[in-house]
């Protein structure tokens, strides 16, 4: 009965989505809009927080080294940029690519298989917002020295390099780990404080592994299709059972490594992510009872509002000391 209200509830929800949708004119401000999917900035904004928030608390430990409110705006700013950037990516290449099929796709809509943003509108939104990720973190090497400067092009980089290649190879969840973890958390720290610790290289791992999971839910919903177009993910990999031990994991292996925050003593920021977890099994527990077609649509949303609650409860912990 729950699982036919959950789906009875999709349904409706969809309908209502898809007779909006019909109104939408190419190349307006509402295409535009969903073509830069700003519900998936939360992976963008968690990284960040994340690092500000122990910078934050470790900068009085170095003197000389004053926290800066800029620094961490354009931290905020360039991740939100390479996000939107590498969402216009995604959206061009799987429909120039025809991974994206209009007829036989899962997820939320994208605008250019739909018509509503023409592809030579989205190569000029690409060069644009390349450019102004760049005009956005080239102050950072100011901050955090000229390595800024490479990791500012690494990002650019794998951005269109994840679309085009790694995603086919079932390396875009490892990809995910780096450049929503390791890359943004750690970069963060440093460009305030110039070093990096053990405590905050593990803390980003975390991060990674979080924001995995949205990864995760996606591929699990479209392993059918993706097998179909030769898009070799890790779920394609593994299979779906072992698709959901991952979803799984992958929560409960963040929390172990938040416990490092517990022997620094931060105790609140290894018990508040509890609050995130109990979330993460519940939708785990919905993704296992609908298990497949685009009703995962909902999981995918509940995972997004859990990464943020993460970040939320980690960066909360490590303030109230």
């Amino acid at each position: 009965m729950q699982m036919y209200e959950i789906l009875r509830t999709f349904a409706n929800k969809n309908q209502k989505i898809m007779a909006e949708e019909r109104k939408i004119k190419t190349d307006s401000a509402k295409a535009w809009l969903l073509a830069a999917r700003p519900k998936t900035l939360s992976g963008a904004a968690v990284p960040v927080m994340i690092g500000v928030a122990l910078a934050w608390v470790d900068a009085p430990q170095y003197d000389g080294e004053p926290f800066s409110w800029l620094a961490a705006l354009l931290c905020l700013l360039f991740s939100f940029a390479m996000q939107i950037d590498a969402n216009f990516i995604n959206d061009f290449f799987d429909f120039a690519n025809g991974t994206d099929d209009v007829e036989t796709r899962l997820g939320p809509r994208r605008a250019c298989a739909q018509g509503w943003v023409k592809l030579d509108s989205m190569k000029r939104a690409i060069a644009l917002t390349t450019c102004l990720a760049c005009v956005i973190g080239l102050p950072l090497a100011w901050f955090g020295g000229l390595e800024m400067i490479l990791v500012g092009i690494l990002c650019v980089v794998f951005a269109f390099l994840y679309t085009t290649f790694f995603s086919y190879q079932g390396l875009g969840d490892w990809l995910v780990l780096v450049f929503f973890g390791i890359v943004p958390v750690c970069c963060t720290y440093y460009i305030q404080l110039h070093t990096v610790t053990w405590q905050v290289f593990l803390a980003s791992v975390a991060c990674g592994m979080v924001i995995d999971a949205l990864l995760i839910v996606n591929n699990f919903r479209d392993r059918d299709n993706d097998r179909l177009a030769g898009k070799d993910t890790l779920i394609v990999k593994l299979g779906p059972e072992a698709g959901l031990q991952l979803y799984l994991g992958v929560g409960i292996g963040a929390i172990i490594l938040g416990f490092t925050f517990w022997m620094n003593g931060h105790i609140l920021a290894s018990l508040l992510p509890l609050i995130y977890f109990i979330l993460h099994l519940f939708t785990w527990l919905k993704i296992k009872r609908i298990y497949q077609g685009k009703a995962l649509n909902l999981c995918l949303g509940e995972t997004a509002r859990n990464i943020f609650i993460y970040g939320l409860c980690v960066s909360i912990g490590l303030i109230l000391v």
